[in-house]
């Protein structure tokens, strides 16, 4: 599924051992409408205000569960680059002491924790999809596809998976959590290390493509990538079917169609 446009980074594949624990916290529902930026900033402070812990692996393996694999992704919302899933199945009986979504983490940390889950860790695959197959077979059956492509290069295989708000089609009991990056350890260890891998490719990316500003914003849709889509039109590593990347198309043609008729 690789698109020929990317050049992929190198990152290892480690297999390792570790565990951790936590507590989930109910929390408060703002009913007044609010701006999108306030909302934005009113669901990341709910989200911190959970527990990160082993609630859930503990819930499983009294099901009999021992291979339990957290599964995630990142790049889901970006207007370019690829989708990168990862999944991890982290050992019992060694925490990793301040595991979380990683989009609440310094990129320093994420660093980190990355280097400690990779060195810890029974199993960690990666998966991705390309723009070509986003495209093709749009984002969600693309990250699914993603997933279950890390999942296949965990060895050994999991007996159970938790997955950050998807259900996959595949025969392993498994079970969905929303927000499972912010309650689970073994799904905040898979958003930290698909987060750690895709952000490398995207550096890489920028060197290609640097226009856009890939290194900073990672392909999301940031003002400054908006006012550049608009300027140089979309490159071979954007969204053709997501509406700003459209959007932009449609300009560039207009523009090019009003040129040839002046």
């Amino acid at each position: 599924m690789q698109n020929a446009a990317f050049a992929r980074p190198h990152l290892a594949r480690t297999t390792l051992r570790g565990t951790l624990r936590t507590d989930l916290q109910g929390l408060p529902i703002r009913m007044t409408p609010a701006s999108p930026s306030t909302a934005s900033q009113n669901k990341m402070q709910r989200l911190r205000a959970l527990v990160c812990d082993d609630s859930h692996e503990r819930a499983a393996r009294l099901r009999g569960a021992q291979r339990i694999a957290g599964v995630d992704e990142v790049g889901r919302g970006a207007w370019c680059g690829p989708v990168v899933a990862a999944a991890v199945i982290l050992p019992e009986d060694a925490p990793i002491a301040g595991l979380r979504d990683s989009k609440q983490l310094s990129e320093q940390r994420r660093e980190q924790h990355d280097a400690r889950i990779r060195g810890q860790a029974i199993a960690v695959g990666i998966g991705y999809a390309d723009v070509a197959a986003i495209d093709a077979i749009n984002i969600r059956r693309a990250t699914q596809q993603a997933m279950l492509a890390a999942i296949a290069q965990l060895n050994p295989q999991p007996d159970f998976l938790l997955i950050d708000a998807e259900q996959l089609d595949t025969p392993c009991a498994q079970q969905k959590i929303i927000h499972g990056d912010a309650v689970s350890v073994s799904i905040a260890a898979a958003s930290i290390v698909a987060k750690v891998y895709r952000d490398a490719w995207l550096r890489e990316l920028d060197r290609d493509y640097p226009h856009y500003g890939l290194a900073a914003h990672k392909g999301y849709g940031v003002p400054a990538h908006r006012k550049a889509l608009l300027e140089h039109g979309p490159c071979a590593l954007h969204r053709k079917s997501f509406a700003p990347v459209r959007a932009a198309l449609e300009r560039s043609g207009l523009q090019a169609a009003g040129n040839a008729v002046g």
